[in-house]
Formats: structure tokens, C-alpha cells, sequence
């Protein structure tokens, strides 16, 4: 196999797949290797590249390149080489790699479906601390660990609703930083901004776990639709996060019953019995 350096990027790699289908390499020919993996400890033997055939143009879907570009983001190790595989057959012909019932196809989809739902993740569960604005930098800080590589694409979403409000976002591998008007991505994210994003502290944080912790509803908890729908990877960066295992172990000790948070139901009230066909009155058949 002949390795296939380029520097991580989607850009980089659509350069390098380029040059490789002029060329008429196929796709067991190659080995990817980006600008973040560690070099091959044998790679050096195969770095002449093999002779090629006269290169030709060629030519695939535009919608082609939009899924590849997106699959991309989904983290793995043969990330790159089966986007090379699908294009190369797409190149041959072979339109069926981007169909779902293909099996190369399949793999493309579902890394789509996850890389849509990895950025649906950042949109619902970010959760962004304000800074005293005479401290110069951003105004809200944030810090997120995505699954994927999803930052760069999906943080725009930030940018519409917060308008020029300057914001933050730092995760363990990239960062972004909107300053009103322009949105910028580095990678890697810088040391400082990590330091930022988990230093700071929100100061209306209590304000909201007391509203969190009140209105949860133990009469209502299902864990595993709780855990399908907010993953616990997540609950560690969120405010709440620590609060939601107690709460859960509070409504099996027996606060379902209550219907609402411990602390609530043992404030001083009336408590008021009510027949079940008071509150829910059966009505005659039309």
C-alpha cells in the first residue's frame, strides 16, 4: 500500500483524492494517513509513489461531494478511506456506494445520521457562562466535547441568535470564537481558551438549579428515554448534570408519588384528595 499524506482537513483530503483518481489508483492501493495520525513505523518503505496510468479528468455528483463532505466529520479510523472507496466507484460508474442499501452506502448514512445528531447535541446541550464584559475577550464562554467533528459547521446556529454578542466555544480538539461579525475556527483550540471556558464561573447558576431541581417531576421520569434523549457523556459539562442521579434515586425512593420534587412537597400547604372521576369526569357515549 502507498501512503497518502495531506493535512487533515476535508480540503486537503478532496486535493489528495483527486490526484489519486487521475492517477487510477484504487482504493486497496492506498493507505490515508492526515496530518493528525502518527506516521507509519514502516511507512517509510513505501513512500514512492507507484506509476500511473495517463491521468484523466474526472468528474462525480455535486451531491456526492456534499455527503463526503459531511461524513468527514464523523471521527473513526477509516474515516478517509471509504469516502476514496465510494468515490472511486461513483468515478467508475458505480452509483449504487450512495445508496443506502449499499453496503459501503449503509456505512456513509449512518455516519451522516450520527454527525446530524452530534450537531443537534451541541445546539440543545451547550450551555454558555456569561463574563464581566470589562474583562476584555468574549462575553459568553462555553465548554463542549463533541463525538464528532461538528464544531466548525454547526456553531453558526450561535451566531444567528445571539446577533453581536461575542461568544466562546472550547472542546478538547478545535475552538470557535464569534466577535459580533465574523466566526472564527482554530485547530487545535488554544490552551487559553480551554483554560477560559472551564474556569469560569456562571453566576447565575444557582438561580437556575433551584429552578431545575423544582420543577423536575419524578412522577414522570423514564431513565432510558432521560439517557436516550441527553446522553450521559454529556451530563458532566452541564449544570445540572450532577443533580439528575440524585433526583433520579430521590423518585425511586418514593417521590413519584408526590408528583413533584422532594423539596417542594414538603413545604407547609393544603393537600386536597380528590376522587378520581372528580378530576377526570367520565362522559357519556355520543
Amino acid at each position: 500500500m502507498y501512503p497518502v499524506r495531506f493535512d487533515g482537513s476535508f480540503a486537503g483530503w478532496r486535493e489528495a483524492a483527486r490526484h489519486q483518481l487521475q492517477r487510477g489508483l484504487a482504493p486497496h492501493q492506498l493507505s490515508w494517513e492526515d496530518g493528525r495520525q502518527e506516521a507509519d513505523l514502516f511507512g517509510q518503505l513505501d513512500t514512492i509513489e507507484p506509476p500511473a496510468a495517463n491521468e484523466c479528468s474526472v468528474r462525480v455528483p455535486r451531491a456526492l461531494l456534499d455527503q463526503l463532505e459531511r461524513a468527514a466529520r464523523f471521527r473513526c479510523n477509516g474515516r478517509w478511506a471509504l469516502l476514496y472507496r465510494i468515490l472511486w466507484r461513483v468515478a467508475q460508474g458505480d452509483h449504487a456506494a450512495m445508496m443506502a442499501g449499499d453496503v459501503d452506502g449503509s456505512e456513509l448514512h449512518m455516519r451522516l445520521k450520527a454527525v446530524r445528531r452530534e450537531a443537534h447535541h451541541l445546539h440543545a446541550f451547550l450551555r454558555f457562562k456569561p463574563r464581566d464584559a470589562t474583562a476584555g475577550g468574549p462575553e459568553l464562554v462555553a465548554w463542549h466535547e463533541p463525538a464528532h467533528d461538528i464544531l466548525a459547521s454547526a456553531s453558526g446556529h450561535f451566531a444567528e441568535r445571539l446577533g453581536r454578542q461575542t461568544w466562546m466555544i472550547a472542546t478538547p480538539d478545535d475552538g470557535v470564537y464569534w466577535d459580533g461579525e465574523n466566526l472564527h475556527h482554530i485547530n487545535p483550540c488554544p490552551p487559553e481558551w480551554k483554560q477560559l471556558a472551564q474556569g469560569t464561573d456562571d453566576r447565575n447558576e444557582a438561580m437556575w438549579l433551584a429552578y431545575y431541581g423544582s420543577t423536575f417531576n419524578p412522577a414522570r421520569l423514564n431513565r432510558s428515554v432521560l439517557e436516550t434523549n441527553m446522553p450521559v457523556r454529556f451530563w458532566r459539562n452541564l449544570p445540572e448534570g450532577p443533580m439528575i442521579p440524585r433526583l433520579m434515586s430521590q423518585a425511586r425512593a418514593g417521590a413519584q408519588a408526590d408528583g413533584q420534587a422532594q423539596a417542594v412537597s414538603v413545604r407547609p400547604g393544603k393537600r386536597i384528595q380528590a376522587e378520581a372521576e372528580q378530576v377526570l369526569p367520565v362522559r357519556p357515549p355520543a
